[in-house]
């Protein structure tokens, strides 16, 4: 991945007219189509709004809307600077360290992370070849139970193809309805499929794909190329960055926090810049 540091984040937006210059060629590659012309026509910036109007018929088209940016009084500048820090960092970044970097209120900063991970939701099914599917608990620290049937703690369900992408999604519990329609749903027929011995995955075999288990209850953690370490590394990431960076986080909201961490490993490899990476993904809200 080449290097994208804070002094070309500054070259590339130093204030907030480039930032909507970038949006406005990013929404509108060919150009921008005027509704009231029927054609696509050259446009000029009104500085007082963040607008275009046509050269032709006046009409005013919002880069803005439709988007993350739609009806926010934050400027764009520090939106881009949020998903720039956000985007530098293998574990996340809090919002009261944007608070404090960019100046706007914890309110105002947890607001644009919500947003910005709404943007990261990727669709990664097809997964095939080698494959391992794993579940792990999430929530903060409590006394009791741990492990599976803990109290208090949401359910996660993980599968990733060894080097390639990754797909985790709460789950109400880990049986067998709920796991193996996932599993299906993601991964091709006649892929070999690792997990452990929960017994929800006993179906595996009968549904066309290859199933391969470790027994971790037997304190056997890899036999050949048998094993979960890949999922399992990713769960360790995960936790690490959830308890240290945001200590704990709430399940109504931990779908998104999970978008935002399997999206950065999904894209830890490409060419492109994390920041850049992140950016492609603004379009307008459907």
């Amino acid at each position: 991945m080449d290097r994208y540091t804070i002094t070309n984040f500054n070259d590339d937006f130093p204030n907030d007219t480039a930032c909507l210059e970038w949006l406005k060629n990013h929404l509108y590659p060919d150009g921008i189509f005027c509704k009231k012309c029927g054609k696509i026509t050259k446009h000029h910036r009104i500085m007082a709004r963040r607008s275009y109007s046509c050269d032709i018929c006046g009409h005013h088209v919002h880069p803005t809307a439709g988007t993350i940016f739609e009806k926010s009084p934050t400027p764009l500048k520090l939106w881009f600077h949020a998903i720039y820090l956000m985007s530098s960092t293998r574990c996340g970044i809090s919002a009261k360290q944007i608070e404090r970097e960019t100046g706007v209120t914890y309110k105002t900063a947890w607001r644009m992370f919500k947003q910005i991970r709404s943007m990261l939701e990727e669709n990664n099914n097809n997964l095939s070849g080698h494959v391992e599917a794993d579940e792990t608990y999430m929530g903060g620290k409590r006394h009791g139970k741990r492990g599976r049937g803990a109290e208090g703690k949401t359910p996660v369900a993980g599968i990733t193809q060894r080097k390639g992408k990754i797909i985790a999604n709460t789950i109400p519990n880990v049986k067998a309805r709920t796991l193996l329609p996932i599993i299906k749903e993601c991964v091709l027929p006649n892929t070999v499929i690792y997990t452990d011995e929960l017994p929800s995955y006993n179906k595996l075999s009968s549904m066309g794909y290859v199933h391969r288990r470790i027994h971790h209850a037997l304190r056997v953690y890899v036999m050949g190329d048998i094993h979960t370490n890949t999922i399992e590394g990713f769960w360790s990431l995960l936790k690490r960055g959830i308890s240290g960076v945001y200590h704990s986080v709430s399940a109504k909201y931990l779908q998104s926090y999970l978008n935002e961490y399997t999206f950065r490993y999904n894209h830890r490899k490409d060419d492109m810049p994390m920041f850049k990476t992140i950016i492609a993904q603004i379009k307008p809200i459907s």
